[in-house]
């Protein structure tokens, strides 16, 4: 690796060092609901996130919130010299990408059939830290 490419990569990694993500891949959810709960969490705290997660009725909730757990155990195990508290870790960036469709046959009246598009999502989910160290 030459001197240019080594700098660049290790800009990249001391970029990414206050970064923490988790990825949840094949959620059954549909992504349009999926983003109705995400977009509630996007640039929040993790305690506001956290807090308004808890307390939404929605199913896609229940598996954001388990994912930002994910994600903030994450983050401590990269940086175990530093405080959570002190870090004021915010979520960076939400992603809901469409994933897979499974298709089923509805019956219809007069022998015909209905498509049915079940469809699944995966979610990125990215923490970042307010101070910088």
């Amino acid at each position: 690796m030459g001197l240019r490419k080594r700098n660049s990569a290790n800009k990249i990694k001391e970029s990414k060092k206050n970064l923490a993500f988790a990825k949840l891949n094949d959620s059954p959810i549909s992504p349009r609901k999926m983003r109705l709960v995400a977009d509630q969490i996007r640039g929040e705290s993790i305690d506001s996130a956290l807090t308004i997660l808890k307390f939404s009725p929605k199913e896609a909730s229940r598996r954001l919130e388990k994912l930002l757990v994910s994600a903030i155990s994450n983050w401590q195990s990269k940086n175990e010299s530093l405080d959570l508290e002190t870090s004021q870790l915010f979520v960076k960036e939400i992603r809901v990408d469409s994933a897979g469709m499974l298709k089923r046959i509805r019956t219809a009246p007069q022998g015909r059939a209905h498509r049915i598009r079940k469809r699944s999502n995966h979610v990125t989910l990215i923490l970042s830290s307010k101070t910088i160290n």
